[in-house]
């Protein structure tokens, strides 16, 4: 299949360029306030709006701030190191998922700390709303036609633009689905049964890691990477930590207090 030309902006206005991966952030970020919401009612947590409000903004700025500074020191430092004014150009892309994990951990000891919360509580809160912002910005990056996957001969493959002739994997589909509607619906279902505080979010560390480990076998290397350490990919090497931290935290929880 040939790649669909969807133009990355959507309109203009003046010197303004709105962007589809700009509003696929809109969409989780707000996605993301509502499901928190119906989680803290569901699970009745000594939270409300205004609450879940002022976490939302701590969250943004870990998001953005941590995926940024991550991407630039586990991706493409040498270039950022050469153009250090470039690490502010965050509409021209380049995020880290695994930077931005630990910006919003870093905000959510702040935030817990602030309002004297527990922070496994705010932990499995947080972690309801995290796939639907997954989701939504693997939908961006496959319109931008960036972050393919490998060659397949599969005949879903998809020519993208800049890629070659050769079609690739979706992968930015790929993880939509995993990261996004199944990590969903596993994190809301555990919501739903009423399991302990942590494993919900110690659930989603473990599950993301997996998930992302196993695509990665699908999905092209960074080109100024490439294939590392036997052949992992940086993305394998980020994600191992998660599945190691996210399985033995799950383990304390479960036999916390039993």
């Amino acid at each position: 299949m040939i790649f669909p030309q969807i133009d990355p902006i959507i309109f203009t206005v003046g010197p303004l360029a709105v962007r589809w991966y700009g509003v696929m952030y809109l969409f989780g970020f707000v996605g993301g306030y509502f499901i928190m919401v119906h989680v803290a009612r569901l699970r009745k947590m000594p939270v409300n709006q205004d609450t879940i409000s002022d976490l939302l903004f701590y969250a943004v700025l870990g998001v953005v701030i941590g995926g940024r500074i991550g991407y630039t020191l586990f991706y493409n430092t040498s270039y950022y190191l050469n153009h250090p004014l470039q690490i502010f150009y965050v509409w021209e892309g380049g995020m880290s998922f695994h930077g931005g994990l630990l910006g919003v951990l870093t905000v959510l000891f702040l935030f817990c700390w602030r309002k004297k919360l527990p922070i496994l509580l705010v932990g499995d809160l947080v972690v309801s709303a995290v796939p639907i912002g997954l989701g939504f910005g693997r939908i961006g990056n496959f319109i931008n036609g960036e972050l393919w996957g490998r060659v397949t001969t599969h005949p879903w493959g998809i020519v993208f633009p800049g890629a070659g002739s050769m079609p690739r994997h979706p992968s930015q589909l790929y993880e939509a689905g995993l990261e996004g509607l199944v990590l969903f619906i596993i994190i809301y279902l555990l919501h739903r049964c009423g399991v302990k505080h942590g494993v919900p979010a110690f659930s989603f560390l473990f599950f993301y890691g997996l998930f992302r480990f196993l695509i990665e076998f699908v999905r092209q290397p960074d080109a100024q990477l490439g294939f590392l350490w036997g052949g992992a990919t940086m993305g394998q090497l980020l994600s191992l930590p998660m599945i190691l931290f996210g399985l033995g935290g799950l383990i304390y929880v479960l036999k916390k207090n039993n």
